[in-house]
């Protein structure tokens, strides 16, 4: 059973089961849509990357969602909370890819605004990061528009062969309505 997170005006965000797999595989599988991640991921990659968001589900009950359109009621990407490393300190972080097709239509920035939300209204955060590869324009797009501050500090992950800085954006509950609760 598919068990509902959050809902936005055009958007059902759910945990994802392996019915989604082939869905799942659209994105992470495309060359573009994960460049940041240095290219496409193998079947097996794809696999292991479902398993470890059905592990989180399990664990930390928070995990990265199917993002699925109300009105087709298509997967079109994934959004969520995941626990993550910044340099020495663990993170919540909001992360989100999405087929490329759906890409310019407001889709990542609507549904990691909701799981913001969700962070602080549900789990009660104090901050939200963003972690985001520092050739990734589109993402560090949305966490402007979703009021995220760069913070000053860089790190360079390792990965799959390569160097690749990172850039941190963080929303505070101090930075907006959210002290009022």
């Amino acid at each position: 059973m598919m068990k509902m997170i959050l809902e936005t005006k055009r958007l059902q965000l759910r945990e994802m089961t392996w019915a989604d797999y082939e869905a799942l595989s659209r994105i992470l599988q495309d060359e573009e849509v994960m460049y940041a991640y240095e290219g496409a991921f193998s079947d097996e990659e794809t696999r292991a990357w479902l398993e470890k968001q059905l592990r989180r589900y399990r664990e930390d009950g928070i995990g990265l969602w199917a993002v699925v359109r109300k009105d087709t009621g298509d997967m079109i990407g994934q959004c969520g909370l995941t626990w993550q490393m910044w340099k020495e300190r663990r993170l919540l972080e909001v992360g989100y890819l999405f087929e490329r097709r759906h890409w310019h239509q407001g889709y990542a920035t609507e549904a990691a605004r909701a799981c913001m939300d969700y962070a602080f209204q549900v789990l009660h955060a104090d901050e939200v990061g963003s972690i985001i590869r520092d050739t990734n324009l589109l993402s560090q797009r949305v966490a402007l528009r979703n009021g995220m501050v760069l913070q000053k500090e860089v790190w360079t992950k390792h990965y799959r062969g390569v160097d690749m800085p990172h850039y941190l954006y963080v929303k505070r509950r101090i930075d907006d309505a959210y002290q009022k609760e």
